[in-house]
């Protein structure tokens, strides 16, 4: 009963032994060079990668792995005639033989020369499309020789130049670029308060004719109060955030985050004031000389 069940045992593992084999089949094994053929591996412990296959002329095009079945599938193709041997793994292989394409012989065949290209005769619609292209043509060549005519020396389509902007428009446009790149946050202090005042310099220069680019922070100061647009707390807001600059500038002081804010905030009320003050002198300009 032992001896048996033993030899059931050993033919069952010998069966299962069997079963997990590596199975390799080639879908054709014969081909002519150039075509392709599909190489299937099942049950192989280690599964050769694109580079194994590429040997002996024998290239692989695509594979695929389906990790359940345990099936790879190589799509393969050779260039070189003759009997090629695919190695799989270290102990496995197959053969592929491939078959050149058969010679023609040149003395019997009947080989023609390339015919010539076909002409077709152009349509009604054709030749009126190229009238109609060259007679668009000739009206933009006179429409630009009279408009040149009517403006000499300038461009034909030259697009109109837009007035400048205010500058109180372009100090508030300089101040909001500025405060969108975060310069004091990160850690670009005297650049953020060197950059803002200097806007505010440029903007009394234009619009109050006070040069405070080349003046100190004092001298600006004082100029202003001497200036007809002087307001008090305008002073009081140009004096803060000149004092503030040269602090960090000249002091390397260090602000709070609240009085990095506050010099932006008073530059912008500088601007907006002063743009207000301009404009109700020059509303009342008139009136004055009547």
């Amino acid at each position: 009963m032992k001896h048996t069940l033993a030899t059931v045992i050993l033919i069952l593992a010998s069966f299962s032994s069997l079963l997990a084999q590596t199975q390799i089949e080639l879908d054709n094994d014969h081909i002519l060079i150039g075509q392709q053929t599909r190489l299937t591996i099942v049950n192989a412990d280690e599964y050769p990668s694109v580079e194994t296959i590429e040997q002996d002329d024998v290239v692989a095009i695509s594979q695929d792995f389906d990790q359940e079945s345990r099936t790879q599938t190589t799509v393969i193709t050779s260039f070189t005639p003759g009997q090629h041997i695919i190695h799989i793994g270290h102990s496995d292989s197959i053969l592929l033989t491939v078959d050149d394409v058969a010679d023609v012989d040149t003395t019997t065949a009947d080989i023609r020369d390339i015919a010539p290209l076909l002409r077709e005769n152009y349509t009604f619609w054709e030749i009126f499309r190229w009238i109609l292209v060259a007679l668009v043509g000739v009206g933009v060549v006179l429409g630009s020789y009279q408009l040149r005519k009517k403006r000499p020396g300038q461009p034909i389509f030259a697009k109109p130049t837009p007035p400048p902007l205010p500058p109180h428009e372009r100090a508030l446009q300089a101040l909001e670029a500025l405060r969108r790149e975060n310069l004091w946050q990160s850690g670009r202090t005297k650049e953020y308060h060197t950059r803002l005042t200097d806007i505010v310099r440029t903007y009394l220069e234009e619009a109050c004719n006070i040069a405070s680019t080349d003046m100190t922070s004092d001298e600006t100061i004082d100029a202003y109060r001497h200036s007809p647009t002087f307001d008090t707390s305008v002073a009081k807001r140009l004096a803060s955030i000149l004092h503030r600059a040269d602090m960090v500038k000249f002091a390397k002081s260090e602000p709070l985050p609240h009085e990095h804010d506050r010099s932006m905030d008073e530059a912008c009320e500088i601007v907006n004031q002063l743009a207000d003050k301009l404009s109700a002198q020059t509303d009342q300009q008139p009136t004055n000389n009547e």
